[in-house]
Order: C-alpha cells, then structure tokens, then sequence
C-alpha cells in the first residue's frame, strides 16, 4: 500500500486564532476566566506586594530616574513610564497579570500551531496554564519577576517563528524583546547567544541570519557601554555588574565558611583586610544554634545583610567619606569582591562544588517559594516612598485573608522536580528513538527548549541564586514540552513511527495512519 500525505491547508496565525471556531471559542472563554480570576483575587489582596528590599529598591530608582542602580534598571524604567498613565497599583497588577498571561498563550498557540497536539495534551496545557496561581502571585508583586518571565515567554515564542515561518517583522520584534529584558535581569546575558544558535537554525539566507544576531546583540551592546560608561563616572571604575562581584564574593564564603582554620591559605595582601573580617566572624559563629543563619547553605544572606562581612567592610573602606552615596559605596566594590570571590573558589574548588554548588543544584531542582511564601514579606507596612509613588492614603497596606501566608504556590517545588526529572527522561527517549529523524520542524523545538533548559540551570547553579520567582520561565516551558514530548511518545507507541513533516507543516503520526487507511 503506497503511503499517501494529505497536506494541511495555508492558514495564516491570524486566521488560525480568530476564524477557527474551537480557537475562538478558547480565547474568548480565557478573557472570561483570567477576568474573574483577577477580580477575585484584588477581592483577597487589594493592594500589590512588595519584597522588602528589592521592590523598594525599584521603585527609589523610579522616582530618581536612575540610569544605574543596584539592580537592573529596565523595571525602574518601565514603573517610571507606568506612572506617566496613572498611580494606581490594581492597574499595574492588572496590566502585568494581562502582559503574562498574553505572553503564555502567545506561547501555548504557537506550539499548536507549528505542532500537532493531542486534544488531551492541549487542555491540560490550556488550564493549567490560564488557571495557574503563580501567575497572580507575580503579577500582584512589585518586582522585575513578571515583568521579565512575561518579556522571556515572548522571546522564546519570536525564536520558535524565526526558525519556522521567518520575516523582518518577526526579526524586528525579537530585537526589541531580547533588549528590553536585556534591561531587566541579569538572566537575560545569555539571550543574545541563544538567538543567535536560533537563527542558525532557520531557514533564512545567511545574510539575513547576521542582520537578525547583529541587529539584537547591537542593542544590548549599546546597553552595556552606557551602564559601564555609568559605572565609570560613579566610581571611577569601568564596569558592567558590579552586582555580579558582590555574587562571587557571597557564594564564594559559602564555601569558606566550612575550611578549618588550620588549613586556610594565604591571599594576596589585597585581599588580607577583608580576608581576615570573613575568617573572624566564621570563627564566632561556629555554633549554628546561636547563629542559625549559618545553618543556611547557598542562599543571598552575605551579600544583603548589613551586619555581616562584606557589608562591614564596605563601610569600613567609607567611614571617612560622608559624601558617598549609598549606591557609589556598594558599586565601587564590585571588582575587588569578584577578584576576592573568584581567588577562593579556585583555592578550595571541592568546598565549592560540595558547599555551595551541590545545595544550589537541589534549589535549581526543586526552587523555594521564597519571598512568594507571604504577601508583602509578611509585613504590615511599606515605606513612604512607596506609599507616595502609588497614592496610598496610609503605609499600612493589608489583605483580606486571615494571615499573609501564600499557602497556594507550596506544590511548585514538587511540581518542579517533578518536571525536571521528565524532561530529562523525555529527551532521553527522544535520542534512543532517534525521533529527530521525522520531524525537522519538532526536532528543532526540542533542541531549542533543551538548550535553554541546561543554559539557564548552568548559570543559575554556578553563578545566581535559585528560587520559584526567579526559575518561572524555564519551569513554564519545560513543562510544556515534557507534555508535548509525553505526546510524542503516546503517537510512537500508537504508531510505532515518529512525526511527519510535509513541506514545513507538521502532522503527527496519527494523521499519517489515517491517510495510509485512506489511501
């Protein structure tokens, strides 16, 4: 019997949403649920949330239009240009809670459209997704976290149509998307060099493919000169992050903490005065049940609190200096900490690797709830700076539950694990059964999001800090290629063949049994 393929029929994006009626019956029936969702939930917490620290942070940058600050200033900027339209902190969760949620179906659509799914599979994806508290949760929280999940969900969406239905409009909007969360999270350094392994993946002309990778990688280098520039005129120093050398000098201690005294080496005179504040405090603090904090392993603790270290010393070096600012203080540091952190981490690598890496890669596996475990951090207040930036008539700001504890998020850790040990299977299975030998419009999917996937675990576990807020978006898109994985193997064991692509549009193995019966 001769196999017979039948074509899908040319329909465009836009008529694939709006003319098809199960499509429009989804999108009009989401509007409905995120709407009641949202009001719902302002019902419970009338008032955004804040961390305190970070979203103060934020939010002093906005209000001083600084161009440098401690954290990445794309979010300062944006509630800056927010607060142009209106003061109100509802419409800038709803607006967040509406860019993230039209950010994943932008996501789940594209998938349907380039993949064929199995009704099953697309449900499941659907509602979990639209229905999914996370997303309430980020919104309602006066950080960069939604803000940049939203902008990384959107990324991934404009990378899968630059490597199957490429055009300059498409090519335009990736630069604009990779650069703003360019702006917004350090996460984003790896952006640019994963669009450009996409662009090698498409079908576009190699000229076309330069112009892609060079017209967004320009942008965030445009960005990095004038923050270093910035940097230069602040400190005297030309730097990037100084963020990051505070990162390197706090992971770093994690490790330290646990050398015994006796086999500690010598550094470099630069390093000595701080060398020997770091040695004194571990050496009082040896007895966690004084000092729990010390119990803690791979967390942010050295580099924030005042009372430790790297903070001491900072002010040490600034007592005679009264004039400097805060942010100068923290910033000129930065290069002296990523030397001080780099040199102790490659004299005791094993300490490393066991003290801080290892216990980093169980967050990654199974990332903490974190500051999403309590609204508002579990505080009553928020500073005056806050309550004048968004119009409160008191700083005391409350919800209607009868605590602050978020107790909804507490199945994401084991959700996560659980997503992460699939797609390692899945992908697994994927290579045994040689699946990318069928489809090259799927296998480029799975590459794609495998990729990301290890990119971003690699430089979370090595070099950041691993919590729910921060792992949102890898966790959001593993768990819809696991599923469409999972699918995957469902058609195999059907079947017993893998995907078919004909002239770029995909059909699942299903589709090829019933044309062969047709035939």
């Amino acid at each position: 019997m001769i196999m017979k393929y039948i074509e899908a029929p040319e329909l465009s994006f836009k008529d694939y949403l709006f003319k098809d009626r199960q499509n429009k019956i989804i999108l009009l029936a989401s509007a409905i649920a995120v709407a009641i969702q949202f009001i719902a939930f302002k019902y419970v917490y009338p008032n955004a949330s804040f961390i305190h620290g970070d979203s103060f942070s934020y939010i002093n940058a906005a209000a001083q239009n600084l161009d440098i600050n401690t954290y990445m200033v794309g979010y300062s900027k944006f509630l800056r240009l927010f607060s142009v339209f209106t003061k109100s902190d509802t419409t800038l969760v709803a607006f967040q809670y509406l860019l993230i949620q039209g950010s994943i179906l932008f996501l789940l659509f594209t998938v349907f459209y380039f993949y064929k799914t199995g009704k099953l599979i697309k449900m499941t994806l659907l509602c979990f997704m639209i229905f999914n508290p996370l997303f309430l949760h980020l919104a309602n929280l006066v950080s960069s976290d939604c803000l940049f999940t939203s902008l990384s969900l959107v990324w991934f969406t404009l990378l899968l149509w630059i490597i199957h239905q490429p055009s300059s409009r498409i090519i335009f909007y990736h630069a604009i998307v990779v650069f703003i969360a360019f702006t917004v999270r350090y996460n984003a350094l790896i952006y640019p060099f994963i669009s450009a392994f996409a662009f090698g993946l498409s079908r576009l002309p190699l000229r076309s493919k330069l112009i892609g990778i060079a017209s967004g990688s320009l942008l965030c280098v445009l960005f990095i000169f004038q923050t270093t520039y910035k940097y230069k005129e602040l400190t005297g120093i030309w730097q990037y992050s100084p963020f990051s050398g505070w990162q390197f000098a706090n992971n770093a201690m994690y490790a330290y903490r646990y050398i015994d005294s006796a086999d500690r080496k010598p550094v470099p005179a630069k390093f000595k005065p701080l060398d020997k504040m770091i040695q004194k405090y571990f050496d009082s603090t040896r007895d966690t049940k004084k000092h729990p904090i010390e119990e803690i392993q791979a967390s942010t603790f050295y580099m924030w609190s005042r009372g430790l270290p790297l903070m001491k010393y900072r002010d040490s070096l600034f007592k005679k200096d009264t004039a400097a600012s805060e942010l100068k203080k923290w910033a000129s540091m930065g290069p002296l900490y990523k030397d001080y952190g780099i040199h102790i981490i490659k004299q005791y690598p094993l300490y490393f690797i066991r003290y801080f890496i290892w216990p980093n890669a169980n967050k990654y596996y199974a990332p903490p709830v974190e500051f999403l475990e309590d609204y508002n951090s579990g505080k009553r207040d928020v500073t005056e700076t806050a309550k004048t930036w968004f119009g409160y008539k008191s700083r005391i700001i409350g919800t209607r539950s009868k605590s602050n504890k978020v107790w909804v998020l507490d199945f994401y850790p084991i959700l996560s694990g659980i997503i992460n040990v699939m797609m390692l299977f899945t992908i697994v299975c994927y290579i045994i059964l040689k699946g990318w030998r069928n489809n090259d419009l799927f296998r480029k999917g799975v590459l794609m999001a495998a990729v990301i996937w290890l990119l971003n675990a690699g430089f979370t576990i090595f070099a950041s800090s691993a919590a729910l807020r921060f792992q949102s978006f890898p966790i959001l898109l593993i768990t819809i290629f696991c599923c469409l994985m999972i699918d995957w193997l469902r058609v195999m064991a059907k079947t017993g063949q893998a995907s078919i692509n004909v002239k770029g549009i995909p059909l699942n193995a299903t589709d090829a049994l019933s044309s062969e019966i047709m035939a």
